[in-house]
């Protein structure tokens, strides 16, 4: 990445429990990384009813199923206070931070640099999320992000919804995930400090310290702890799993359509900012998700003001240059997807070349009139002509070159256009006035969508034709 890219902060999709990891080791001198470790890997057996019960991962099994069924339950026998509702709110927002401007765009994609307290402050606010330690997490959403959509992400959008959003996460997982590189989290004190103490820190951040606040400020500890704990909790949880799953799933593919990353704006509101996917697979060290002013994206908003107060530096930014290639790219596929529902003229070199004196001889037998070089059949066009039949008729077997193109009316685009669909044959010689080869080029292929394979290959050249049968 150029000095350009100053400014970045990453997002990575969750994690609850520890799974076993792949190790770190360098990837085999292979053309294909993913197909060789598919064939030299055994998976596990797929999982099946009898036996699901062996293949669970029994503590994300637990971890997500017990807070939604403690929560409902305790909502329905606590009330909730105004002051413990907002207090859940900002608490949900605290700790979803630590998750998309910490653990994701922070520790996995390194798309800006933090200082030291920022760091702490951030490991403890993910903790509370109950995600896996940073090193856990990142070293799944890299490799997400290294084998997107195949057999070695974790979270494989292609098999379905909810395999991506929760269903990885309740079972063990088929085969290891790909190789990741994660030896600067390794090196970092505060991801050590914070794998090393992340059960006490997910106790105390996720249910403890919630319950203290609302207990000490308003003497509110059953609703501190059901609504900014427990509820809370749930939230945060299904937040972040809608990048792996909603993220993939609802939305448009503005940058790139290889994989399944989408952008969307619902998603954005239910993931913290997290929902221009399809940019951020595209460009994963930008520290933002949203590029534009008016996109929701509260998380590249907490980094940019980190920043101003010294606690955040470094935010890498993708040269605009090059976002915006990727968005051209994406409207030129667009567009030749429309160009391509179009009926389009023959080309010249798929049409017989005629001689003058077969082209007249023709000419007296069916309405044939030439224009810039191309013959033209206007049989179903003479009655239908704006200007008079007789203007038609009486450019039967002659060049009505001059006439088309202002000599009697200079006519428009759309007039042009008709009359390439009309061609039949091309004049052996071409048009003896000589004119501006752009001319012989209908408007509506003047910029025509080419992939680069039509560009590299050079046509064949049409064959000369002098006989009766050489317009058909």
């Amino acid at each position: 990445m150029s000095d350009v890219v100053k400014n970045s902060v990453r997002i990575s999709e969750p994690a609850t429990t520890k799974t076993p990891e792949a190790t770190d080791a360098p990837i085999p001198d292979v053309d294909n990384y993913v197909a060789y470790t598919l064939k030299t890997q055994k998976a596990l057996p797929p999982i099946q009813w009898s036996n699901i019960l062996n293949e669970l991962n029994w503590i994300s099994f637990l971890v997500l199923t017990i807070p939604p069924f403690v929560g409902v339950v305790g909502a329905f026998y606590i009330k909730l206070q105004w002051q413990t509702a907002i207090w859940a709110v900002v608490y949900y927002f605290m700790t979803g931070l630590g998750i998309t401007a910490g653990y994701h765009r922070l520790w996995a994609h390194r798309a800006y640099n933090a200082s030291l307290p920022l760091q702490y402050l951030l490991a403890i606010l993910g903790a509370g999320s109950v995600q896996g330690s940073i090193k856990w997490w990142s070293r799944g959403h890299r490799a997400h992000h290294r084998y997107t959509d195949t057999e070695l992400d974790p979270y494989n959008a292609h098999k379905g919804f909810m395999f991506a959003h929760i269903g990885w996460m309740l079972v063990k997982p088929r085969r290891k995930p790909g190789v990741a590189d994660v030896s600067d989290l390794r090196h970092n004190p505060v991801v050590r400090w914070q794998h090393k103490h992340y059960i006490s820190l997910i106790l105390i951040m996720a249910f403890i310290f919630p319950t203290m606040v609302a207990y000490l400020a308003w003497g509110d500890a059953k609703g501190g702890f059901i609504y900014a704990g427990v509820i809370r909790l749930v939230f945060v949880h299904h937040s972040t799993f809608c990048v792996n799953s909603l993220a993939h799933w609802l939305g448009e593919t503005p940058f790139d359509d290889k994989h399944t990353p989408r952008d969307h704006m619902v998603t954005a509101f239910v993931t913290i900012g997290e929902g221009y996917h399809n940019f951020h697979h595209q460009f994963p060290m930008d520290y933002r998700n949203a590029i534009r002013w008016y996109q929701y994206d509260p998380t590249k908003w907490t980094i940019w003001v980190m920043s101003k107060f010294g606690l955040a530096s470094h935010l890498k930014v993708f040269p605009d240059n090059e976002v915006r290639k990727g968005q051209l790219t994406m409207e030129l596929k667009k567009l030749r997807r429309a160009q391509e529902q179009l009926t389009w003229p023959s080309d010249s070199n798929d049409l017989p070349v005629i001689s003058w004196e077969s082209f007249t001889s023709q000419a007296e037998k069916r309405p044939l009139i030439l224009i810039s070089g191309f013959i033209h059949d206007v049989s179903n066009f003479i009655e239908e002509h704006p200007g008079g039949a007789h203007f038609i008729r009486n450019y039967i077997g002659k060049d009505a070159t001059t006439g088309f193109f202002g000599g009697v009316y200079d006519h428009s685009n759309a007039a042009h256009n008709l009359l390439a669909m009309k061609r039949v044959g091309v004049l052996h010689g071409g048009s003896p006035h000589g004119l501006d080869d752009k001319r012989a080029i209908p408007p509506s292929q003047r910029l025509k969508i080419a992939r680069y394979t039509e560009l590299l290959s050079p046509g064949s050249s049409s064959a000369y034709s002098d006989g009766e049968d050489g317009l058909l």
